[in-house]
């Protein structure tokens, strides 16, 4: 379909995002500087597939919420502040942005293909425009929260506080329901599952339950027996999306900046060497070194030390959704570990579990009760940032197809999580096919 679409009025449309429709695909429509022309972007941003209805105009350019792309008005990328003041985006980092986009009538219109109609046509009565479609999903496979291999792998699915003794929970994993039974007076007592699983186990505070004969490897927690360790639980949060986008952003460092500016983000560090990969039985680990700041330390608030700070973090994951993240603060010699644990419950609903780890150092004492609370309550801040990223991302899974998204050097450990899913998925179908 060709021709002029009627998208918006012009009075509706200022400098931030307004999603439209034209031709039965999805733009945004925004004018870059206060009174001027009206440009049109597609609606998602081609990195991580981000809706730039949540973009923000920023200078004269459109600038992604997740990872602070810009393009101008004719969608160039113009900056990608992952790859320094001197990087040079790839041609790809470009939107393909429609044929043409006019303001006469009163109204905002688009061509989005070569039309031979130089202008809009003046309207024989009001026009109207058509509802803005949501943003298309990735044109390739995506991994999601349904994937059959995911019946073979061991998954979270309750804190072991949440199931009492002679009690019993139902929780929701892979689309079914599950009842789950402790038997005895004490909180050690056996779980069973109804309907009947290969296996329950408890370990680090969890319920585990495994639908099928496991393929995974399990994630190593030393901190977990280290005595210099002091432990504090999140209550589980529920994300609205996937969980495979989730791992992909608690393995990414270069979202900090601008997902977190209100917590921990330093905008103005937020150029990003590309990390060591280093593949493992079961997943893969990284280390990177980056700034952020630290408003729960407690020599910040005395002046002896300054609020943006140099981390180091150690990566480890496990497929398909264990994560394990050591940060390590090299001005105070402070740690504080997290681990993520993902439930995939349905397509659009996973549950998150953070277990925070904190040392104060060598030769340091344990964190008080009161600290940990302070690290617990600031890493809840953090994680509801990403929850709301998530929300807004709305994709059925992880895109796997490397053409779907634009991958920086960066991106490395992104990338590794999309193959360490795809080895995993295979492994997966091999055990199905056995069965």
């Amino acid at each position: 379909m060709t021709g002029w679409f009627p998208v918006a009025r012009s009075a509706d449309v200022g400098t931030t995002p307004v999603p439209v429709g034209a031709a039965g695909r999805a733009y945004v429509v925004v004018r870059l500087r206060p009174g001027g022309e009206v440009s049109a972007f597609p609606s998602r941003c081609p990195h991580r597939l981000v809706p730039l209805a949540a973009a923000s105009v920023v200078d004269g350019r459109l600038r992604c919420p997740a990872h602070g792309w810009r393009f101008d008005g004719e969608g160039r990328c113009v900056e990608i502040p992952s790859l320094g003041e001197h990087g040079a985006p790839p041609p790809r980092a470009d939107l393909p942005v429609p044929w043409a986009v006019e303001e006469r009538h009163g109204w905002v219109w688009l061509a989005p293909d070569r039309t031979r109609v130089p202008l809009p046509p003046h309207p024989s009565g009001t026009p109207v425009a058509g509802a803005a479609p949501p943003p298309p999903p990735p044109t390739g496979t995506a991994f999601d929260n349904l994937d059959p291999a995911l019946e073979h792998a061991w998954h979270p699915v309750a804190l072991s506080r949440e199931l009492r003794p002679g009690g019993w929970l139902q929780v929701r994993l892979l689309g079914r329901n599950w009842l789950l039974r402790r038997d005895g007076r004490d909180a050690g007592g056996a779980v069973s599952t109804d309907p009947p699983a290969f296996g329950v186990r408890e370990w680090l505070g969890v319920l585990w339950l495994a639908p099928a004969e496991p393929a995974d490897v399990a994630l190593e927690v030393p901190e977990a027996r280290d005595r210099r360790f002091v432990t504090g639980w999140m209550e589980p949060v529920r994300s609205p999306g996937p969980a495979g986008p989730l791992a992909d952003t608690f393995l990414d460092a270069t979202h900090g900046p601008f997902v977190h500016a209100g917590t921990i983000g330093a905008p103005d560090r937020a150029e990003m060497p590309a990390p060591d990969v280093v593949e493992e039985p079961g997943g893969f680990s990284s280390v990177q070194e980056q700034w952020c700041d630290n408003p729960v330390d407690p020599e910040v608030a005395t002046g002896e030390r300054p609020l943006r700070q140099r981390r180091r973090t150690t990566y480890t994951y496990r497929a398909p959704f264990q994560l394990r993240l050591r940060q390590e603060f090299l001005d105070s010699g402070a740690t504080t570990t997290l681990v993520y644990l993902l439930q995939p419950e349905d397509l659009d609903s996973t549950r998150i579990y953070v277990c925070v780890l904190l040392s104060s150092g060598p030769g340091q004492p344990l964190h008080t009760p009161a600290e940990v609370a302070a690290q617990v309550a600031l890493q809840k801040q953090i994680l509801e940032e990403d929850v709301r990223s998530q929300a807004a991302l709305a994709l059925p899974g992880l895109p796997l197809d490397p053409r779907d998204e634009v991958h920086l050097p960066a991106d490395r450990r992104g990338v590794a999580l999309r193959q360490a899913l795809c080895d995993f998925a295979v492994v997966g179908r091999r055990r199905e096919d056995a069965a």
